[in-house]
């Protein structure tokens, strides 16, 4: 588990990060979200021990990172965004350099990493001749050589093209089976893909913290079903569906006759579809289309980040 308390960090009179807290528990996949400078990177450095806190304490584990920061990095596995690799040196011979520093002896340990992060085929050549997404995976397979119980990811899919990202998002879900993991990202899409779990991290601070699902159902004013009906007019549509429990209002969308249609706001958590189409049959109308539009991470993100980051 990690514990983050009153966390606060200043680079002179730039707050980077600002009295956040948080508890990471094991098994999650956990996503810190927020706009490019938000201050996501600064808190991944205190917790990987590579940046003391100015104020609050880290806890891993059973040991606190300005108190035991040897320990912690043995639990711990980071990739940062620029990965640590050195592109003369063969993929097997980085891997055992990294194994020796990190005082692995199992030999077991290289052919496991190898096939849990794809790159046996390239063992033998060349990082620096290898794609970015190949050197994404030995990135990866450096963090985990000595098996730790978290990984720690900051921005893992930045420059690559969209096959290599949906294989890197693969990986880190099947890593996620047995490991805690932290995805650092300002991608949206990034962490509905992959993450349990979204902290928004904006201007320093703490602006949400909850399941993917749960941020976006949280406003339920801002689902809305949309309905093209024939057989009647905007008057007669409206009056039968606003009575219908759930139905906040029924407003007409722009479009000719015989077919009218309308979006219909909805609240509270219920799913008012099956007495819609119930009021359309009664009714002897036409149902053409329903469709709900339920609230997004995209809207979440720019309700609470609105203006961007500056830290």
């Amino acid at each position: 588990m990690i514990r983050v308390d009153g966390v606060s960090k200043s680079f002179g009179e730039v707050v980077a990060v600002d009295g956040i807290s948080f508890i990471i528990r094991d098994g999650e996949i956990t996503g810190l979200l927020g706009p490019n400078g938000a201050g996501k990177t600064t808190t991944l450095r205190m917790i990987t021990c590579y940046l003391r806190p100015d104020r609050g304490s880290i806890t891993v584990g059973d040991y606190r990172v300005d108190e035991n920061p040897l320990e912690v990095r043995k639990t711990i596995g980071y990739l940062p965004e620029l990965a640590p690799i050195y592109g003369d040196m063969l993929v097997f011979d980085y891997l055992m350099f990294t194994a020796d520093i990190r005082g692995v002896q199992d030999d077991g340990r290289f052919r496991e990493i190898a096939g849990l992060c794809g790159i046996n085929d390239v063992m033998h050549k060349k990082i620096g001749e290898l794609s970015k997404g190949y050197k994404q995976r030995v990135g990866l397979a450096y963090a985990m050589i000595h098996d730790p119980d978290i990984l720690i990811l900051d921005e893992p899919t930045s420059g690559l093209d969209p096959n290599q990202i949906i294989e890197i998002r693969n990986l880190i879900r099947e890593i996620g089976r047995k490991k805690t993991v932290i995805l650092s990202t300002h991608i949206l899409s990034e962490v509905e893909a992959t993450c349990d779990r979204v902290i928004i991290i904006h201007r320093g601070k703490i602006v949400a913290d909850d399941r993917t699902e749960n941020l976006k159902s949280s406003s339920a004013a801002e689902r809305s079903l949309y309905v093209s009906v024939g057989g009647t007019d905007f008057s007669g549509l409206s009056g039968a569906l606003g009575g219908i429990p759930g139905v906040v209002s029924v407003e007409r969308i722009e479009g000719g006759d015989p077919i009218v249609s309308a979006r219909i706001a909805l609240t509270g958590a219920g799913d008012p579809r099956p007495e819609v189409f119930g009021t359309v049959a009664r009714n002897g109308w036409v149902l053409y289309e329903m469709s709900q539009k339920t609230r997004s991470l995209e809207s979440v993100f720019r309700e609470l980040t609105v203006g961007g980051g500056d830290a």
